[in-house]
């Protein structure tokens, strides 16, 4: 009569091997989701503080940057730097909080002048070589000259496309905290 001891070794032999299989899995699913986790963390802070691609909607800044086309934003830029002037940035547009890309036109302490489709910063005629050739700049609505002046930590910025751009002629200079990055055309 065989005794039933000599079953359970080979009964918990089994049982140990599905074990094994079972927990060679569930290591396997662990380590795919710990890649996945760090692969989307990192995306998010690639995305937040250093590169991040921006699509263009609207025609304010024509013809240096088209409607619709993809751009990447460097966000990095200016945590190590300030903002220049010429740069085409993304804000946080001072009316609506919404994205906006605009060129810096001036930087904080210059003012701004227009009159008969000049720009004047402290008191010298502006030189914009990335505009088609007499690209005339007017004041915001019907008035004959306008003036601003940015303050501490402020810039002052217009789109490219000057007719069909709402900017710094229409909500003043922007704060530094709505700089949000760099793009390259």
């Amino acid at each position: 009569m065989p005794e039933p001891v000599l079953a359970r070794p080979a009964l918990l032999h089994v049982l140990s091997g599905r074990g094994l299989r079972l927990s060679g899995l569930l290591r396997h699913l662990y380590r795919c989701l710990a890649v996945a986790a760090v692969a989307v963390a990192s995306y998010f802070f690639i995305s937040r503080f250093f590169l991040q691609s921006v699509q263009v909607v609207g025609q304010s800044m024509a013809p240096t940057l088209q409607d619709s086309r993809r751009y990447l934003l460097n966000r990095w830029i200016y945590y190590v730097g300030a903002p220049q002037r010429a740069d085409i940035v993304v804000i946080r547009d001072p009316a609506n909080r919404r994205l906006s890309v605009k060129r810096i036109i001036t930087s904080p302490g210059d003012s701004l002048y227009l009159k008969d489709g000049s720009v004047w910063v402290n008191g010298q005629k502006l030189q914009e070589p990335y505009l088609p050739a007499r690209t005339p700049t007017f004041p915001e609505g019907k008035l004959p000259e306008q003036w601003l002046r940015c303050g501490k930590d402020q810039y002052i910025v217009l789109g490219d496309n000057r007719r069909n751009s709402t900017d710094s002629r229409s909500y003043g200079p922007v704060a530094r905290r709505d700089v949000l990055g760099r793009i390259f055309p």
